[in-house]
C-alpha cells in the first residue's frame, strides 16, 4: 500500500518536473529548447 503511494508520488513529481522544464524553455523560444543549440552554428543562439 505505502509502496504505491511512493511510486506514484515519484511518477507524477517527475511528469511535474518535465512539464515545468517544457514550458520553461519554451518561452525562452525556438533556439533553447534546440538539442544541438551550441554547434548547429546558427546566431539565434547568440543574445542581442
Amino acid at each position: 500500500m505505502i509502496a504505491s503511494v511512493v511510486i506514484g508520488s515519484v511518477i507524477f513529481g517527475y511528469a511535474g518536473w518535465t512539464i515545468f522544464r517544457f514550458i520553461q524553455k519554451s518561452k525562452r523560444g525556438t533556439c533553447a529548447a534546440c538539442s544541438v543549440k551550441g554547434s548547429c552554428g546558427t546566431n539565434c543562439h547568440e543574445k542581442s
